[in-house]
């Protein structure tokens, strides 16, 4: 399990934002403000849309302190893509669909949406890194219904804008 003071795992995958597709890493994100990865389960759940929905009507907060929010689901792009076309969202999309980012962060969960026919899913978690790449902040759900208490996720990155 990825721990606060840890290293946070590199990864390359493809990063949507406004209509475009291209792939990013951890790597080139760093440096800028603290990096928030938002882990969901699957787009269009009505918790995940709710949390996305959350995080994208809060964004200035995070922009103010020069933070940049990514969600991460085990989606296609393609999926990825329609998701943030429908509810408007307006902060990058990384799919991780070969499950690779999610087994780095020893995030999979292959019980909870199982009765779905649904295994290999992203465990609903933030993480924070700092701009050196370690991981300030972390939070994982007891149950994939469960939301991030978002002022607390707000404080850690103002904490590290100081």
């Amino acid at each position: 399990m990825v721990s606060v003071g840890d290293q946070a795992p590199d990864f390359t995958a493809p990063l949507v934002t406004d209509g475009e597709t291209e792939a990013t890493t951890l790597t080139d994100q760093l440096g800028s403000g603290p990096v928030v990865l938002a882990f969901f389960p699957a787009a269009w759940s009505t918790t995940c849309t709710a949390e996305l929905c959350t995080f994208r009507d809060n964004l200035s907060q995070f922009t103010d302190l020069e933070a940049t929010v990514f969600g991460i689901s085990t989606d296609t792009s393609y999926a990825l893509e329609q998701f943030r076309e429908d509810e408007g969202l307006t902060f990058g999309l990384i799919s991780d669909n070969d499950g690779a980012i999610i087994e780095a962060y020893d995030l999979v969960d292959d019980q909870s949406f199982a009765y779905k026919g649904m295994k290999g899913v992203a465990t609903r978690s933030v993480f924070i890194v700092d701009e050196a790449g370690t991981v300030q902040y972390v939070w994982i759900a007891d149950d994939p219904g469960q939301q991030p208490d978002y002022e607390a996720v707000v404080e850690a990155v103002a904490e590290l804008a100081v």
